[in-house]
């Protein structure tokens, strides 16, 4: 079971049992475990836990906008323990398709064999490392869907560029995917990430930040459409610790992620192919 995704459902897990939770996720802590609370308790010196309360929302946000056009599919790459498919309202047409490992995923299904998704859920196996494998499940998503919309929520950083180019190029190649949402952080971000984060993340190293943000993606078939920044996201909310509030609140310019200033966000994408 990987450590990074009982974290990611631990935080969840703090956030739903507050009183003004932004989100609601019923199943976090079961997910997350004990370990995955201990992991958290452990990771609070490091890491706080807006930027990822942040992102949940962010991404809530754009996919409830996103799903308002006629997508018929929703794939999560590399799923971890996301439980949006329960927590969110999705129309019944949708189907919704979860991609990662064996174990993770095994573990996912066993835990939430008796709750009830808002659609149509499937799991399915795949090393998206693995690029046969990958471009194999991408046909098929072709064969069996019109318009998908693509999420890669706390992957992209854990790719090298070689393979988040690859990914980028296989899903612009197939006839499915139309739309994608992705988390992004700046070089500035990831140098900051390693240091604070480094040894506790030693057997997942995060890899992957373009200095042209989101725009690293066009010559490979995704427009960038809309980049919404965590800490501007984690103030409204009013998540920030009181020295953070203010600069929240500054403009972000046309590309904060080439700014010294660390940044990270959640980025929207469409297929500039037909």
């Amino acid at each position: 079971m990987s450590d990074t995704a009982l974290w990611v459902a631990a935080y969840r897990a703090r956030e739903s049992a507050r009183p003004d939770a932004v989100f609601r996720d019923p199943h976090a802590a079961a997910l997350a475990g004990e370990r995955g609370m201990r992991i958290v308790e452990d990771m609070a010196r490091r890491h706080p836990s807006w930027p990822l309360v942040a992102r949940t929302w962010l991404i809530d946000r754009m996919l409830e906008e996103r799903l308002a056009g006629d997508f018929d599919l929703v794939v999560n790459l590399a799923a971890g323990l996301d439980t949006r498919p329960y927590r969110l309202k999705l129309s019944e047409k949708i189907t919704w398709i979860e991609v990662d490992l064996a174990g993770i995923t095994e573990y996912k299904t066993k835990l939430l064999e008796d709750a009830e998704p808002a659609c149509r859920l499937e799991r399915i196996v795949c090393d998206l490392s693995d690029a046969a494998a990958r471009r194999a499940l991408l046909s098929d998503l072709d064969r069996r869907f019109k318009k998908a919309l693509v999420i890669t929520e706390g992957l992209l950083v854990y790719l090298s560029t070689e393979q988040a180019t690859g990914l980028a190029k296989d899903m612009a190649a197939a006839s499915a995917p139309r739309s994608w949402i992705a988390d992004l952080a700046s070089p500035s971000l990831l140098k900051m990430l390693q240091k604070s984060l480094g040894p506790a993340m030693a057997q997942a190293p995060m890899k992957f930040a373009p200095a042209d943000g989101p725009r690293f993606f066009e010559p490979f078939g995704w427009r960038p459409v809309d980049a919404r920044g965590l800490l501007r996201a984690a103030g409204e909310i009013r998540r920030l610790p009181p020295l953070l509030r203010l600069f929240s609140w500054l403009p972000e310019g046309k590309a904060p992620w080439k700014r010294r200033a660390p940044w990270g966000g959640v980025c929207s994408f469409e297929r500039t192919r037909a």
